[in-house]
């Protein structure tokens, strides 16, 4: 008894050992804060996104989305499988248990000679086979394993994130659409105007048919935008809807609000609270820490591995003396070859390669995840000042419009005049819906950049 008492603590020492390199967080010289604001602790990002994002038709085709995805729903999935992966791999750690019930009666023949005796045996036996982790191996499988999982939590997380920000900028590229269209309909109606004006000044000779035909030539032309603009905008739905895993219908939005006032100041964080944040950059931590564990792996695969084996139970040449006749077996595998001519030591290098790759590609990560927030900064910067801009250029466009057209029906100046006061009208409305889009775009790409919308 003594002496399997002393195995059993042999190999629970044995089990003890480790060898490997364990993993250490890669050190980055990330700047202390973001070039152009300032700093807190706080973070807009960690608002949630249905806080953001207050208009109840995005709200509701966000969250159907994430529902409905079927990227997103592949995501999920994969999650799943890595789960039941885990727990596979951590069930290598204990024992294995099967049984064997079993009677068998053997005719041997040596040589022709039929006289040997039937060969009846009978047994009950319990099958216990158990891999000792004499170096780690089953570990280092487990560690993989468990930050393979972990990534994947990561990916879903990092799906989502993009899928909130994907849906909200379509929706408000259709919402600038729509606002579009409703200038291009509302300007062709002040061209139909200006035809029935023109002919009744042509007809009763007060200007030359020049004006006339000029006044029909800009109609024709703001009429051709219109089944553009209804083509773009039957597409960006369709876009949407894909997105959302449903069939075409029709998406339910919000008219164009002109009255976004960005904040003077949005609290933004530190940039080394993006490794934690952003799901992206964890996901890419996650699998250089699977490669590192997948390098314990390899390496201990280059020492030798051993399962132990037993058989427990009965076994008797006569059925009636089953339960009278116990029988154990003990026995030991070397499960790694001895000599494999290099074969371990090169898969062994193959995974430190695969370990460096992950490196940089951590590196990569966490860089571009900074420039998306400092991008985006800029942007925020100058959407503001580009915004009231507009906003004082379509203001004074009316304002010119409406004294050309009231100037040329008191004769004053000629309808060449009010067509450039017009056309400058319809560019300046074009371009402040343009702006309030890229307002609104831009405050969504600031939200994922800093790792919100999970």
């Amino acid at each position: 008894m003594k002496k399997y008492i002393l195995i059993i603590l042999s190999v629970l020492f044995l089990s003890s050992c480790k060898i490997g390199k364990e993993y250490t967080k890669l050190e980055l010289d990330m700047p202390n804060e973001f070039l152009v604001y300032t700093q807190d602790s706080t973070c807009f990002a960690d608002m949630k996104w249905w806080d953001v994002y207050a208009d109840t038709n995005l709200r509701n085709l966000i969250s159907y989305t994430l529902e409905n995805n079927k990227d997103m729903k592949v995501a999920v999935a994969k999650v799943k499988e890595l789960a039941a992966r885990k727990k596979i791999s951590r069930s290598d750690f204990f024992p294995q248990l099967g049984a064997n019930v079993y009677g068998q009666d053997e005719k041997l023949n040596y040589q022709g000679d039929f006289s040997k005796p039937h060969d009846v045996e009978y047994g009950v036996k319990a099958n216990i086979s158990w891999e000792l982790d004499l170096w780690g191996n089953l570990r280092w499988a487990n560690e993989a394993s468990i930050a393979e999982y972990l990534s994947s939590v990561e990916g879903q997380r990092a799906l989502m994130m993009s899928l909130v920000a994907e849906v909200a900028e379509i929706y408000f590229e259709l919402i600038a659409l729509d606002n579009e269209l409703l200038i291009v309909k509302q300007t062709l109606m002040a061209r139909e105007e200006g035809v029935r004006l023109a002919k009744i000044r042509f007809e009763g000779g007060l200007t030359s048919e020049t004006s006339y035909q000029q006044a029909k030539l800009e109609y024709a032309k703001k009429a051709t935008l219109v089944p553009d603009l209804e083509k773009k905008i039957a597409m960006k739905e369709n876009e949407i809807l894909a997105l959302s895993g449903s069939f075409p219908r029709r998406v339910v939005r919000t008219e164009i609000q002109n009255n976004l006032i960005l904040p003077d100041t949005i609290p933004v964080g530190l940039p080394s609270q993006l490794l934690e944040r952003r799901p992206d950059v964890r996901m890419a931590e996650q699998k250089l820490i699977a490669a590192n564990a997948k390098v314990g792996v390899s390496y201990t695969n280059m020492f030798p591995r051993i399962a132990l084996t037993s058989n427990l139970g009965f076994e008797t040449d006569k059925f009636a003396t089953l339960l009278s006749s116990p029988m154990f077996f003990i026995s030991s595998n070397l499960l790694s070859p001895v000599f494999s001519f290099g074969k371990n030591k090169a898969k062994y290098k193959a995974q430190l390669a695969v370990y460096e790759q992950e490196c940089y590609n951590y590196e990569k990560v966490v860089l571009s995840a900074f420039y998306d927030v400092m991008n985006a900064l800029v942007e925020l910067d100058k959407m503001k000042e580009i915004y009231e801009t507009r906003l004082l250029l379509e203001q004074s466009a009316k304002v010119t419009m409406d004294l050309a057209q009231l100037q040329y029906i008191n004769g004053v100046i000629g309808y060449l005049d009010v067509l450039d006061a017009q056309r400058n009208y319809f560019d300046a409305q074009i371009s402040l819906s343009n702006a309030y889009r890229d307002k609104q775009i831009t405050m969504v790409k600031l939200y994922k950049a800093l790792g919100g919308g999970y």
